[in-house]
């Protein structure tokens, strides 16, 4: 059963969602084979059948999306020598906030020789709503990550635009236990104000940051750089004897951004290509 929490305001009561769940795999024999399922509340996690590669997993809020005073977590620990890649079941909505924000707090570690996907789907951010995330990852030596985060502010097809809100996303990403990336984007109260700025996207409501750490990073600048075009750009670094991959895109809605981030997820994780439930 969903876990739910009562808050009062504006003298009613309202209910609140929240989830955890955790999921831990290792490598035995040279196959990911799952060690650890654990959910609590409105946060599931479910592991389609892979005849071979990473162990998927579609992560799931039974809620039908967050709004202010929801708090989600998800826990992911992929052992030595295994790899593992996490979507979502569906676009994440963030509706408007009658009070509080909604909060997700995200925490992937990989063992020595390990790697993962992380490349849930876009999170789609209503008027007004208000939303904070974290994303810490730790990563041990000779692990790979690819990190995926977008967002979506309003829906043109239906006539809406994010005006007013806040989102916050918070990353730091370690290796050895060393800051390899760290960042805070803020948006907010006015977002599509900003949003219009020349500066910032245009007028573009959809954007994107996507991170990979691996050895092929430096190999793999010029083509990122030819998807990604000019709406958006990407740079490559050395850092702790491995490379470091670091894109940004921005579109004029969730559908031209993610015709872009179709090939370059492919592109990005190797012979696992895109999860199973991305389309266009």
């Amino acid at each position: 059963m969903d876990t739910i929490e009562y808050t009062k305001f504006s003298g009613q009561k309202a209910q609140r969602a929240a989830g955890k769940a955790q999921l831990g795999c290792v490598g035995i024999d040279g196959r990911t084979r799952l060690r650890r399922l654990y959910q609590d509340g409105s946060a599931k996690i479910r592991l389609p059948a892979v005849s071979a590669g990473p162990l998927e997993a579609v992560l799931i809020n039974t809620a039908g999306g967050l709004t202010g005073g929801d708090r989600l977590g998800w826990d992911v620990d992929v052992g030595a020598h295994a790899s593992a890649a996490v979507t979502t079941q569906a676009c994440e909505k963030v509706y408007r906030a009658a009070s509080d924000h909604a909060e997700v707090r995200v925490r992937l570690t990989v063992g020595e020789n390990g790697s993962i996907a992380w490349l849930p789907q876009e999170t789609i951010v209503f008027d007004r709503a208000a939303f904070a995330r974290t994303l810490d990852v730790e990563l041990a030596a000779g692990a790979e990550a690819l990190v995926l985060e977008a967002a979506v502010f309003g829906r043109l097809a239906m006539g809406e635009r994010a005006a007013q809100g806040t989102f916050r996303d918070r990353w730091r990403i370690r290796k050895e236990g060393a800051l390899i990336h760290a960042e805070d984007f803020r948006i907010g109260p006015a977002i599509a104000d900003t949003l219009a700025r020349p500066a910032i996207s245009g007028g573009a409501i959809a954007v994107a940051t996507l991170l990979l750490v691996s050895p092929r990073a430096q190999a793999l600048l010029e083509p990122v750089r030819e998807i990604v075009g000019d709406q958006g750009g990407a740079s490559a670094w050395t850092v702790k004897a491995s490379g470091k991959l670091l894109a940004r895109l921005y579109a004029e809605d969730g559908y031209q951004l993610r015709r872009r981030l179709v090939p370059l997820v492919g592109l990005l994780n190797g012979k696992a290509g895109l999860p199973k439930l991305w389309s266009l």
